[in-house]
């Protein structure tokens, strides 16, 4: 439904006002040089006045069609040097902006609510991870020492020690999946501590804690390690990328040996999936390898699964610049 007689925006009006104006330019610029031809067909003006006034009639067109793109290259200008994160939003101002030319006020207008959706966007994620790793690590750790100190009491009973065990191995699980989600969710922060680390030193540390996750689980942790180099990164989100294709592996095979091998620049976890397990694991990756390959792409470290013989999985996550082992 419209109403009759409602003001129409100015930026409605004058859209198109852009190609419009290099039209009526370029126009102008053919009607004189048409003109002074003509004058010099029928000699009204010598030949060098002619050619002088062609000249001064395409410098006058230079001089007008750039005063009208020069918006746009500072409107380029803005935003080339516009970085993601940016708080001060105040140069992207449509208002600063000519209001005759409604095309560069709308792309200004349209990059300003675009870069303030992102900023805001950026604002909420940092509340978010600040809040989260708060709220969420502050009551896991409440329940490591508490667990703890019910570990030392001589009078526990053999049924209460096993439930404190199992407490233990969830609040580690839970905390290896709230720092995973918590990686996720640093969407401008990849550094994460970067330093060099040797993959096999993170990976020996990486194993002694899944054995104790997985104890009372029918799971044999093996590393084989037939090389070994180091990579620029951090240890931290390595050893989480890991922990997750353990976790995925183990899922797997229900009980049996877990493989973990270190190769030239790539590490491979394998396992052999048991009969009851093989049919249901096929095409099925699971919440933990989604977690793991949204790692591995954050990371550039590329992820694959690939089955060999019919029931042994077989995940390979590639390290494109690995780093010589130092003494």
């Amino acid at each position: 439904m419209t109403t009759t007689g409602a003001p129409v925006p100015r930026a409605t009006r004058v859209r198109g006002g852009f190609q419009r104006r290099l039209l009526l330019i370029f126009g102008m610029q053919l009607v004189a040089v048409a003109v002074v031809c003509l004058m010099g067909y029928y000699n009204v003006a010598p030949a060098a006045a002619v050619l002088l006034l062609i000249v001064i009639v395409s410098s006058l067109t230079w001089l007008a069609t750039e005063r009208t793109w020069r918006q746009v290259s500072t409107l380029a200008q803005w935003v080339g040097n516009w970085k993601e994160g940016q708080a001060d939003l105040d140069a992207l101002q449509p208002d600063r902006l000519r209001q005759d030319n409604s095309d560069i006020a709308t792309l200004a207008r349209g990059f300003h609510n675009f870069a303030s959706r992102i900023a805001g966007y950026n604002e909420r994620e940092r509340n978010f991870t600040r809040d989260a790793s708060h709220e969420l690590r502050s009551p896991l750790t409440v329940i490591k020492m508490s667990t703890d100190m019910l570990s030392d009491e001589s009078e526990l009973s053999d049924f209460g020690m096993r439930s404190v065990q199992r407490i233990r191995r969830a609040t580690r699980e839970m905390e290896a999946l709230v720092e995973a989600l918590l990686i996720l969710a640093r969407e401008a922060d990849n550094g994460q501590g970067e330093q060099d680390f040797v993959v096999n030193e993170v990976l020996r540390d990486e194993l002694d804690n899944a054995r104790e996750m997985l104890h009372g689980h029918p799971i044999e942790l093996q590393l084989e390690e037939p090389a070994a180099f180091a990579l620029h990164g951090s240890p931290r989100v390595f050893a989480v990328l890991c922990w997750q294709l353990i976790r995925h592996a183990s899922q797997y095979t229900g009980q049996g040996t877990v493989q973990i091998t270190v190769q030239p620049g790539m590490v491979s976890v394998s396992a052999l999936a048991s009969e009851e397990n093989s049919s249901a694991a096929a095409g099925q990756h699971g919440f933990e390898y989604a977690i793991a390959q949204r790692i591995s792409e954050r990371f550039a470290w590329p992820l694959s699964l690939h089955v060999q013989g019919g029931n042994r999985y077989v995940a390979e996550i590639r390290f494109p610049k690995p780093l010589p082992v130092t003494a």
